[in-house]
C-alpha cells in the first residue's frame, strides 16, 4: 500500500502518521467516517490549463463516500494527503461494482472555494502532478537602508515610477525618512540657477526690528546712521567665506571726472583697504584713530586712498578686512552713545564738507556701491538697499546737485544761470521723477545752490529709476544712457544730467 499504513493480524490496519481534516460526517450506520480525512479543496482560480482535475463527487445521505477515478488504480494511489484509508467490512463492496458505471453524480464546475487556511508551521497541501500556487503578493518590499539611499534621487525627481511609489510609501510611516526627504526637497530647490543665494538686504533690518520690539536696546543706533550699519554689515557678510584667491581677485572701480569717464584697477582687498582710508575721514572728526597716521594725511577721498595703497610694500590682503570691520562698528557704536549731539559734526572731504549724518549715509552709498562691484568679481548676485535707505541716499544726492551744477557751471561746463536769484527765492527748478525702489519727487534748483526749487517753476522734467539714478551718481553708467525719460528744456536736462554724475569719485 502507498497510503502509508500497514494491516495488523487482526485485519484492522494501524494508521501512522495521518492527519485528521474536520469534514461533513457521512449518514452511514454501520461506518465510522469521523475520522476519515477529507481531500484538500483545489486551489482559486481552478486547475492547470494542461492538467485535469479529479472530480469530487456527491453522495446522497445513506450512501458510502465515493472516491475519485483514477483509472482503475487502487483508491488509496491517489490520495492527496498520504493517509491510510480504513477498509470496508465484510459483505460490503468497496466502491460500485465493477459492472456498474461508475456514477459520479451531477458534474461540477471548478469555480473557487473557499481556501484552505493551514495552521501554523503546516505546508499548504498540494495536488498531485499540479504546479505550485502562483504568488499572491505584489512587488517584494524594498528594506529601510534601500529606500533611504534612494531619497537623494527621488528629491531630484530621478527615480523610476516603482522605486517612486515605493519611496513615497515608506515615506508616510517613518518619520524620520519624512524629515530627510523634505530637507533634500528644499535643498534641490536652491539648485536653480535662476534663483539668488543672496540674503535679503531688508532681513537684517527685520530681525533687528523683532529683536528691539522685544527688547528695546538702551542705547539705539540713530536712524541716519542705520544706512551705514546695514551696509557694512551686508559686506562682512559677503567677505565672511572669501578664500585668498577672491581677496586678490581683480575690480575695476569707474568714475567720472568732467565730461569722460576713468577707471582703475585694483583688488578685492584694495577696495575694502579703501573704504577703510575714507572712512578715517569720520574717525577723526569723532576724536577715534585715523587708519593713516600722522596729521599730514589728505582729506580728499582720493588722494588719501592713494597715500593708503603706496604705504603698504605690498599688495593688500585679506588682512584688511578686520581693521575695517572694526573701524565700521566703532563708529556705530561712538554715534550711538553720542546721538544728536554729534549729528551735525562737519566732516571735511577737502574740497567740501558734509554733517555727520550725511556723511554716513554717504559712506553707506559707497559702501552698497563697491559691496556691487566686489560681487561682480567674484560672480555674485548682490542687491540694492532697502527702499527706505535707497531713498535717503537719493534724497542726498538731490540736495547735492545744486551745489555740484553751479560748480560746474563756474568751471565752464555748463549753461549759464538765466535769473538772478537770491538765497531763498524760488527760480528755475528741474522735475526729478525717480520711480520703482525707493522712488519720490524732488525739484532741482537750477539757477542758484541757495534756491529753492518749485513745482510751478519746473521747466524739464526727467524720470529715471531708482537704482539707475544711484548708478549715473556712482559714475558706473554715462549721462547719455541714463534718463528714461525727459521733456522740457534740454539743457536743464543736459547739465543736470552731468552733474549728477560729476558727483561720483573713486
Amino acid at each position: 500500500m502507498t497510503g502509508g499504513g500497514r494491516e495488523s493480524e487482526g485485519g484492522e490496519e494501524e494508521v501512522r502518521g495521518a492527519r485528521r481534516i474536520p469534514g461533513p460526517r457521512w449518514a452511514a450506520d454501520d461506518l465510522d467516517l469521523e475520522s476519515v480525512p477529507m481531500p484538500p479543496l483545489p486551489p482559486p482560480g481552478g486547475a492547470a490549463p494542461d492538467e485535469a482535475v479529479p472530480e469530487q463527487s456527491q453522495s446522497a445521505p445513506g450512501d458510502a463516500p465515493k472516491t475519485p477515478d483514477t483509472g482503475g488504480g487502487h483508491p488509496e494511489a491517489s490520495d492527496p494527503v498520504g493517509a491510510a484509508r480504513p477498509e470496508p467490512e465484510p459483505g460490503r463492496e468497496h466502491g460500485p461494482a465493477a459492472t456498474e458505471p461508475a456514477d459520479h453524480g451531477p458534474e461540477r464546475s471548478h469555480e473557487p472555494g473557499p481556501r484552505h487556511e493551514p495552521g501554523p508551521g503546516s505546508t499548504p497541501p498540494s495536488w498531485p502532478g499540479l504546479a505550485p500556487e502562483p504568488s499572491m503578493t505584489s512587488d517584494p518590499v524594498l528594506p529601510h537602508q534601500v529606500l533611504k539611499a534612494l531619497l537623494g534621487a527621488w528629491a531630484l525627481s530621478a527615480c523610476s515610477a516603482e522605486e517612486t511609489a515605493a519611496v513615497e510609501d515608506h515615506l508616510t510611516g517613518c518619520a524620520p525618512c519624512a524629515d530627510e526627504a523634505l530637507r533634500l526637497r528644499d535643498a534641490v530647490g536652491l539648485l536653480h540657477t535662476d534663483g539668488s543665494l543672496d540674503l535679503d538686504p531688508t532681513l537684517r533690518t527685520r530681525v533687528m526690528d523683532g529683536c528691539l520690539g522685544r527688547r528695546p536696546a538702551r542705547i539705539p543706533v540713530p536712524e541716519w546712521a542705520a544706512p551705514y550699519d546695514a551696509e557694512t554689515a551686508r559686506i562682512d557678510a559677503l567677505l565672511r567665506d572669501f578664500g585668498d584667491s577672491e581677496w586678490h581677485a581683480p575690480v575695476r572701480l569707474q568714475w567720472f571726472e568732467e565730461e569722460r569717464q576713468v577707471s582703475r584697477r585694483t583688488t578685492v582687498a584694495g577696495v575694502i583697504g579703501h573704504l577703510m582710508a575714507v572712512d578715517g575721514l569720520l574717525s577723526a572728526a569723532l576724536g577715534l584713530d585715523d587708519p593713516l597716521d600722522g596729521g599730514e594725511a589728505p582729506l580728499d577721498p582720493t588722494e588719501r586712498t592713494e597715500t593708503y595703497w603706496s604705504a603698504t610694500r605690498r599688495p593688500p590682503t585679506r588682512a584688511v578686512h578686520e581693521p575695517w570691520r572694526a573701524q565700521s562698528h566703532e563708529l556705530i557704536r561712538t554715534a550711538s552713545f553720542a546721538g544728536r549731539n554729534v549729528a551735525e559734526t562737519s566732516v571735511s572731504y577737502g574740497t567740501f564738507a558734509l554733517p555727520l549724518q550725511d556723511a554716513l549715509l554717504d559712506r553707506a552709498f559707497e559702501c552698497w556701491v563697491h559691496g556691487g562691484d566686489i560681487a561682480d568679481a567674484v560672480d555674485y548676485p548682490y542687491q540694492a538697499p532697502s527702499a527706505a535707505h535707497l531713498h535717503r541716499m537719493i534724497d542726498l544726492a538731490a540736495r547735492l546737485l545744486p551745489a555740484a551744477l553751479a560748480g560746474r557751471r563756474r568751471a565752464g561746463l555748463a549753461g549759464p544761470a538765466k535769473d538772478l536769484v537770491t538765497a531763498g527765492t524760488p527760480g528755475r527748478s528741474l522735475h526729478l521723477e525717480i520711480e520703482g525702489h525707493g522712488g519720490g519727487d524732488w525739484y532741482i534748483a537750477l539757477d542758484s545752490p541757495a534756491a529753492v526749487g518749485a513745482p510751478e517753476l519746473a521747466v524739464a522734467q526727467v524720470a529715471l529709476d531708482g537704482v539707475e539714478f544711484c548708478r549715473l551718481v556712482a559714475g558706473r553708467i554715462s549721462p547719455v544712457e541714463a534718463a528714461a525719460g525727459q521733456e522740457g528744456d534740454r539743457e536743464a536736462i543736459r547739465d543736470v544730467l552731468f552733474a549728477t554724475a560729476s558727483l561720483s569719485r573713486l
